[in-house]
């Protein structure tokens, strides 16, 4: 049965925005970006132009751009029927949807500033936000302002929430990145496996020298010796990439967000030597530095003065982030923050109708 929509959809605007802070990022990603806009059918509705509304950011998943969330879905809502219809249905009011493209090089964004990346933080907060206010009727407040997201949406939301309090006034994380040594830690060995067809010389059967090789300078710091930069000339060349060269390309991501040193080849290490397999424990400490689950304390101050905190994700995580969000559930309950948190019957994939949740949570606290 295919679904209708009910009630009026409201309009989207697309307009195109020039950023000053992208400009010349180290990837050489557009400076000049497309930005959605949903506007509700009440902002218009009522005739008198006057009426502003709370405004919700939309902070999609790895590999994902804004106005992915509102092409067409099939057998659900894309986002802007989504809200349509909970208005319609009086399950939250009248609110505007913003759609930031934070889209890289590296397959995605994790919406904190990274000199490897770009500054992507500062892109939000001190660029669409302000160009949001000035073009659209919103209630230009933090008390009025909030972000979702899913997976790296999800991280970046709780990471905002914690980092950018000033900005928003409460968030909603979907199956957000949280306990990296379990969602992150598992896929390296692959990652490293996917690095090694493009190590150079190529390796032959017969005896090899692990202590030699793995003790190479480059290696044994987590720097690249040339097999993760030619790994990524190939897969930019490339339209579809393999699981294994997609799951690659994200921890190289991850990488440059929590680990960038400007002074590198690449700005970026990674953190586990590329022969041995070998944690990098130096390495690995800036990674937890940016778990969300180790910042709960550091930023509660913060975290206090959000007006909503949502979490949820389904109980068979595929990437285990369940356990994540666990574990920054009981931090936050135990350094007194109130929040909701809820778990479901589902993985870590297509769970976009769990907004149906947490969008009525946000207008309610933002109202």
């Amino acid at each position: 049965m295919i679904k209708r929509p009910q009630g009026p959809s409201g309009t989207l605007v697309v307009l195109e925005h020039t950023s000053k802070i992208l400009q010349g990022n180290p990837l050489d990603d557009a400076h000049v970006r497309k930005l959605g806009v949903w506007l509700p059918p009440q902002y218009d509705g009522d005739g008198s132009g006057t009426r502003r509304f709370p405004v919700l950011y939309d902070l999609v998943g790895f590999t994902g751009t804004g106005l992915s969330h509102t092409s067409w879905k099939p057998f659900g809502d894309n986002v802007p029927e989504r809200a349509a219809r909970l208005i319609h249905e009086k399950k939250m009011g009248p609110a505007i949807i913003v759609f930031p493209d934070c889209f890289t090089s590296l397959g995605g964004n994790q919406y904190i500033n990274s000199s490897a990346i770009g500054n992507y933080a500062d892109y939000l907060t001190r660029e669409i936000i302000p160009f949001v206010d000035r073009e659209f009727r919103t209630l230009a407040s933090r008390e009025h302002r909030g972000c979702f997201g899913k997976s790296s949406g999800g991280y970046g939301s709780i990471i905002h929430g914690m980092k950018y309090a000033q900005y928003w006034g409460a968030i909603a994380n979907h199956s957000g990145d949280a306990y990296f040594d379990f969602v992150y830690w598992h896929d390296w060995p692959n990652t490293i496996n996917e690095l090694a067809k493009h190590r150079e010389p190529k390796r032959k059967a017969g005896a090899y020298n692990v202590l030699r090789e793995s003790t190479r300078k480059n290696v044994a710091a987590g720097l690249d010796d040339g097999r993760i930069q030619r790994f990524l000339d190939q897969a930019w060349k490339k339209e579809k990439l393999s699981s294994a060269e997609g799951h690659c390309m994200m921890n190289l991501c991850m990488a440059a967000t929590y680990d960038p040193d400007p002074k590198v080849p690449l700005g970026f290490r990674v953190p586990f030597n590329l022969e041995s397999g070998e944690l990098i424990e130096r390495r690995w400490q800036h990674w937890r530095a940016h778990d969300p689950v180790n910042l709960v304390a550091q930023y509660r101050a913060n975290l206090k003065t959000l007006r909503g905190i949502y979490i949820d994700c389904g109980w068979r995580d595929q990437y285990h982030i369940h356990y994540g969000s666990r574990i920054l559930s009981k931090r936050l309950a135990v350094a007194g923050i109130r929040h909701t948190y809820e778990e479901f019957d589902d993985n870590h994939s297509d769970i976009d109708y769990r907004m149906d949740v947490s969008l009525p949570f946000l207008y309610k606290h933002l109202k």
